[in-house]
């Protein structure tokens, strides 16, 4: 039975695109089976795991308006171990599309349902909001990965998100839970990095992961050449930090690894 992760934070620019990619990317080179789902209409995880989003016609839209099955929709092995649900800016149309149908919070859930049994981990990347599409998420998650940007707003938004997911705990899926904090792009020559660090630690009852993600030219180039950092370039200190973030998923929960 696969895991799945919904990577999520309503503040733009904090790395999930690049989280969603690359941790995925590293748990496929650990031998992992891994299916993608973009659920952002700018399509960013899909161009960077080198999908063409403006030519995919079967996407997560056409799927959550019932004009697809998933089955149809997955571009599979695209990496060796690693699928994806490709995403476009068709899918920004759907939260007005689906006003009125029932149950909708839980399209997403009902479709994956039937093949996550496929997998070992499913990775959902959310858009920069708390809509209808992020909810969908959330209700077919079984955690949320939570990923902050060492700068000095990290925490802004972080309640209302946590928030959220009480809400949607409550009334939707009460098995979510919160995978944990990744920190993102970090410094090591700043200290505002190191403060943001320790202030989070402080203020934040929660998971936090031990591996940071530093500030990285390679990072920052392997999107647009439609690769994650595993294969753009493995040696550099972004993929090392990815492929530590991934054991650390892979073990959560494994008192004797910790």
């Amino acid at each position: 039975m696969a895991r799945v992760i919904v990577i999520a934070n309503q503040k733009g620019g904090v790395g999930k695109t690049t989280t969603s990619i690359n941790l995925s990317a590293s748990l496929a080179k650990e031998g992992k089976k891994v299916l993608v789902i973009d659920m952002d209409p700018q399509g960013n995880t899909t161009s960077g795991l080198g999908v063409d989003k403006d030519q995919a016609e079967i996407t997560v839209y056409e799927l959550l308006l019932g004009e697809a099955e998933i089955e149809n929709c997955i571009q599979r092995d695209i990496l060796e171990n690693l699928s994806v649900i490709p995403s476009n800016i068709n899918l920004a149309a759907a939260e007005i599309e689906l006003i009125g149908v029932e149950e909708k919070e839980f399209l997403l859930k009902n479709s994956l349902d039937r093949i996550k049994d496929e997998y070992d981990f499913v990775i959902i990347d959310c858009p920069p909001s708390l809509n209808m599409l992020t909810i969908n998420s959330l209700c077919a998650g079984d955690t949320v990965l939570v990923p902050i940007q060492c700068e000095y707003y990290a925490l802004e938004g972080l309640t209302q998100l946590i928030h959220t997911i009480g809400l949607v705990q409550e009334r939707l899926n009460p098995e979510l839970e919160i995978e944990g904090v990744v920190f993102t792009m970090y410094d090591a020559r700043t200290n505002l990095s190191l403060q943001v660090v320790e202030n989070v630690k402080k203020n934040l009852d929660r998971n936090i992961y031990k591996s940071i993600i530093p500030r990285n030219v390679r990072l920052a180039e392997a999107p647009s050449y439609g690769m994650p950092i595993t294969e753009y370039d493995a040696k550099s200190t972004g993929a090392e930090a990815y492929r530590n973030l991934a054991e650390e998923v892979i073990h959560r929960g494994e008192e004797e690894w910790l």
